[in-house]
C-alpha cells in the first residue's frame, strides 16, 4: 500500500508519515518497482497503535519505547501524564474563570480589559497592602473598571488576612447582592473556614436576599455558621434567630453580643416574655454548670418582665457565690430603674 492510500485511511497526513519515518517509529517494509515507499498490513496497524497513544498525551519518543521497549512499563508514564492532565484543567479552568470575570464586566475596548487585568492580579497579589487596595478601589469613583463581584467573592472566600478579608466585605457589601449566589454556595463549602468567611460576608450585606439567606443558615450544621448567622440576625431584629441566640448564650462564644441582642429584641413586648421563657428554660436544664447560669442570668439583665424577675430572684440564691452575686447585683439594677 502506498503512502497516499496509508494517509487516506488512516487519516494521519503523508507528511506526518514522512516524519514516522524520519524517527524510525514506521517505516515501510518494502519499496514499490518506482521507487516508491509501500506499507504493509503490519505497518498500517503500528500506525494505527501510534496514534492510539498518542491521543493519551505520549510524545513521541514515549510511545518509541512503548511500542519497542519490552521491559517498558506503563504505570509510571501513566501517572505522569494523570498529573500532567490535571495540573493542565487547573490551569484552563482558571483561565475561563478570569475569562468569565472580565466578560462579566462588559469592558468597552483593550484599555479596560488591561485594567480589569491588573485589579485581578492585584487580588492575588503575595502583598496583603497591594491585595487591600485592589479590594477598596473596586468601588472606588476614581477607577474606569470595577473588580467583577465574582473575583470580590473568590478573593473573600480565601482571604486569611483579617484586614484584607474585612476590605473585601466592605467591597462585597457596596455591590448589594450581586455576590450572594457565589456566597450561598460557599456556604455549603465542606471547608470549615470558607463557610465561615462566606457567613461573615453576607452578614455585611444588608438587604431582604441577605436577611433570608442568613435565615437558611440558621439550620446549618456547621456550629460557628448558625452563631454568626444568629448574630447578624438578632443586630437586624429577626425574632427568628431567637433560639440560636439563646444556644450562642449558653455556648459561650461571643455570648455578651448574643446577650445584647436579645435584650435589644426583648424591648418589644410581644418577645420579651419569649425570649425570658428560652433562657428560662435552659436554666433548668440538667447540664445548666455555673457558667452557663452565670451567662444566663447575664442575659435576663436587660429582659423585661415578671418571668425574667422570677429567675433571677432564684439565681440570687444559687450555691454558685459568682452567680448569686450576678443576679443580686441585677436585680438591685432592675429595682432602681
Amino acid at each position: 500500500m502506498l503512502i497516499g492510500d496509508v494517509a487516506r485511511r488512516s487519516g494521519v497526513s503523508a507528511r506526518m508519515l514522512r516524519h514516522y519515518d524520519s524517527l524510525g517509529l514506521v517505516r515501510p517494509t518494502g519499496r514499490s518497482g518506482a521507487g516508491y515507499r509501500e506499507y504493509s498490513s503490519e505497518d498500517v496497524r503500528r500506525i494505527f497503535h501510534i496514534e492510539s497513544l498518542r491521543s493519551l498525551g505520549l510524545s513521541l519518543r514515549d510511545v518509541g519505547r512503548a511500542l519497542d521497549d519490552p521491559d517498558f512499563t506503563p504505570s509510571d508514564l501513566v501517572d505522569d501524564l494523570i498529573r500532567q492532565t490535571r495540573e493542565r484543567i487547573a490551569a484552563e479552568t482558571e483561565l475561563l474563570t478570569r475569562l468569565r470575570q472580565i466578560d462579566a464586566v462588559e469592558p468597552a475596548d483593550w484599555e479596560e480589559v488591561l485594567q480589569v487585568v491588573a485589579l485581578l492580579q492585584a487580588l492575588g497579589s503575595k502583598s496583603a497592602g497591594r491585595r487591600q487596595r485592589a479590594a477598596l478601589s473596586s468601588v472606588s469613583s476614581v477607577e474606569e473598571v470595577a473588580v467583577p463581584v465574582e473575583a470580590l467573592v473568590e478573593a473573600a472566600l480565601s482571604e486569611r488576612d483579617p484586614h484584607v478579608a474585612g476590605a473585601l466585605r466592605w467591597a462585597l457589601a457596596q455591590s448589594g447582592d450581586d455576590g450572594l449566589a457565589l456566597l450561598a454556595e460557599g456556604l455549603g463549602s465542606p471547608v470549615a473556614e470558607v463557610r465561615e468567611r462566606a457567613v461573615q460576608s453576607v452578614a455585611e450585606i444588608q438587604n431582604d436576599k441577605a436577611t433570608t439567606l442568613l435565615r437558611e443558615a440558621l439550620t446549618s450544621p456547621d456550629g460557628v455558621v448558625r452563631r454568626r448567622a444568629a448574630l447578624a440576625l438578632g443586630a437586624r431584629g429577626v425574632a427568628a434567630a431567637i433560639p440560636a441566640l439563646i444556644d450562642v448564650v449558653v455556648e459561650g462564644t461571643n455570648d455578651v453580643d448574643a446577650a445584647d441582642a436579645l435584650g435589644a429584641l426583648a424591648s418589644r413586648p410581644a418577645l420579651a416574655d419569649r425570649i425570658a421563657t428560652g433562657l428560662v428554660d435552659r436554666l433548668t436544664h440538667s447540664a445548666a454548670g455555673p457558667s452557663v447560669r452565670l451567662r444566663l442570668a447575664q442575659a435576663l439583665a436587660d429582659v423585661p418582665g415578671t418571668t425574667a424577675s422570677r429567675a433571677l430572684t432564684d439565681l440570687s440564691h444559687d450555691e454558685d457565690r459568682a452567680v448569686a452575686l450576678t443576679a443580686t447585683y441585677i436585680l438591685g439594677i432592675r429595682d432602681a430603674r
